[in-house]
Formats: structure tokens, C-alpha cells, sequence
């Protein structure tokens, strides 16, 4: 990979000395890139990015609306978003943003999850916001590494790419244990009760059993709780229904297959537990707003085999 990327330097950086780009040139695709906003929010449409997304508002007040939730934000917040995970940044007034994309094939936070550990933190994690508060020492740590990478990416040179991805792995971890540090609301307004313990039982077990245990009243026959019980726990304390948690984690994984395999829909279907295609399909769809074909062919293996 270290050898198919090269530098951008075209018009564009010429003319707006804030993005800087490389670029794989087997397929043309965006690597890695940063990117700096002042003005216009160009985040204000749907987002469905073929790479991660790490957005650092450092001015701007709004909306979030992601995949399945939406959220307040403010000043100074980082937001993660994971490649083809639908978002949208309604901002009322200023606009001030630091971004950083980098594509999958540049770097792969599943193969590196036990360096960096930000699968599950950082991305891919449907029961907290996908954004953190950047306090002031994570700000002057997050400038000093934007620097290093904006000097870096302006200057290729020996091992550039083994330097950018060392940058890239302090800002995930930096990242990663901010938000770790800063604690989920969920245990912030439960601590010393029960339902914390319930709760992270409850995630656990849907991430083992996603694919085979698909209704409410499977994880509270695991749980030993009454489904009334835990459905009211999750509504609390999640703002979602439990069947809502459950269908989330199924399409994010259906999503991951499609974008990253060439399995067909029936035996992506089949291994997340539906032997009826069809029925997944439906599903899929109402969860997605398109149908599994179109989403591969819109973003996933299908169009990157024709680029």
C-alpha cells in the first residue's frame, strides 16, 4: 500500500492551502486527507463517505443526525463516523472544522484494533453519541499532531506513509481514551444501581448473539428479566427500543459485508441468522432506506470491483 500512494498537488491545494490530499492511484480513491473549514459548513447534506470520518468542530453549534439517532452538539466536539454511515451536521451560525478522512486500504482500524483500540469506541458503537468534548489538554495534543500531518503530507519523503499513519494512530488513541475517560451517559447516570450491570451484559450479549438471537424476549430470557422489564431499561436509558439496539447491530453488520465482500445478499443473509433472503432484504431496507443490491452498488464491493 506504502507504494501506491503518491501526493496530490493539484489546483486545488494550490488555491486552498487547508486540504491536502494523497491519493491511491491504482483506483483513484482518497487515502488520506485533512482538510480545514472556516465559513461554510459542507456537512449540511446527507454524508455517505467511502472512508472515516473524524470531525473536529471547533466552532459551530447545531444538529447531528446520523444512520439512527440525532444529537445536540456545540463547540470543540469530535465526531466519528465510519465509512458509508449516513450523517448530516445542521450548523446555526459560525463554522469552524478540522477534518481528518482516511480511506480503509490507508489504514484498517480492525486489523490494528488491539494498537488502537477505536472499533467499538470511536466507530461502530450504536448506543453512544459518536462525538466526544475536546478539553483543553486533548486540544493542544490534537493542533501539535495536525501540524506534524499537514507538514508531513506537504513534503513526501522517505516513510512518509509509515509517519502519517503513526500521527493518525496518537489522534485515534488520544481519541479513543478521552472518550473512554469522559464515560458514556449511560454509566454517568446509573452509577451504583443495577441497571449498569444489566446493561453491559445486555450489549455484550447482543454482540455475541446478534446473528443468531433476533427478538427482544431472547436476551431477556439470557438476562433473566421479564422483556417489559428490560424494555423499559433500554427506553431510559438508551432512548431506544431494544428491538431498535438488536436491528442496528444486524445491518451494521450487513453493511460491513456488503461494502467490504463479494458474498452474495443470500449468504450474508443466511450467516446474520435469516434463511429467508427476502425477508432480509425487507429488513435491510427498512432499516437502510435501500435495498441490500442498491447499496452495494452505491457504495460497496460491487463499485469499487468496476472503478
Amino acid at each position: 500500500m506504502k507504494k501506491r500512494i503518491e501526493n496530490l498537488n493539484n489546483l486545488g491545494q494550490m488555491t486552498q492551502k487547508s486540504n491536502f490530499t494523497l491519493i491511491n492511484p491504482q483506483t483513484g480513491n482518497l487515502a488520506f486527507k485533512l482538510s480545514q473549514f472556516e465559513g461554510d459548513n459542507p456537512f449540511d447534506h446527507i454524508q455517505r463517505m467511502n472512508y472515516y470520518s473524524l470531525i473536529w468542530v471547533k466552532k459551530g453549534k447545531g444538529n447531528a443526525r446520523t444512520d439512527f439517532s440525532e444529537h445536540e452538539f456545540n463547540d470543540n466536539k469530535l465526531f466519528s463516523f465510519a465509512p458509508y454511515q449516513p450523517f448530516m451536521l445542521e450548523v446555526q451560525g459560525d463554522f469552524k472544522a478540522t477534518v481528518i478522512n482516511f480511506h480503509p486500504d490507508f489504514f484498517c482500524i480492525y486489523k490494528h484494533h488491539k494498537e488502537v483500540a477505536c472499533n467499538g469506541v470511536l466507530f461502530n458503537n450504536i448506543y453512544n453519541p459518536p462525538f466526544i468534548q475536546i478539553d483543553d489538554l486533548t486540544k493542544i495534543t490534537f493542533e501539535n499532531v495536525i501540524e506534524q500531518i499537514r507538514l508531513e503530507i506537504q513534503n513526501p519523503a522517505l516513510a512518509q506513509y509509515e509517519l502519517l499513519i503513526s500521527y493518525l494512530k496518537i489522534f485515534l488513541i488520544t481519541a479513543s481514551r478521552l472518550k473512554t475517560e469522559q464515560q458514556p451517559e449511560l454509566q454517568q447516570a446509573t452509577t451504583g444501581k443495577e441497571e449498569p450491570f444489566i446493561l453491559q451484559n445486555l450489549k455484550n450479549y447482543i454482540e455475541q448473539h446478534f446473528k443468531t438471537k433476533h427478538t427482544a424476549s431472547d436476551y431477556a430470557d439470557i438476562l433473566a428479566i421479564s422483556p417489559k422489564a428490560l424494555a423499559k431499561l433500554t427506553k431510559t436509558y438508551f432512548n431506544k427500543t431494544l428491538t431498535d439496539l438488536i436491528s442496528e447491530r444486524i445491518v451494521i453488520e450487513a453493511k460491513r459485508e456488503l461494502y467490504l465482500t463479494n458474498k452474495s445478499v443470500k449468504e450474508i443473509s443466511y450467516e446474520l441468522g435469516y434463511n429467508d433472503e427476502y425477508y432480509f432484504s425487507r429488513f435491510f431496507k427498512k432499516n437502510a432506506e435501500v435495498s441490500p443490491q442498491i447499496y452495494r452498488e452505491t457504495v460497496g464491493f460491487d463499485k469499487a470491483a468496476n472503478i
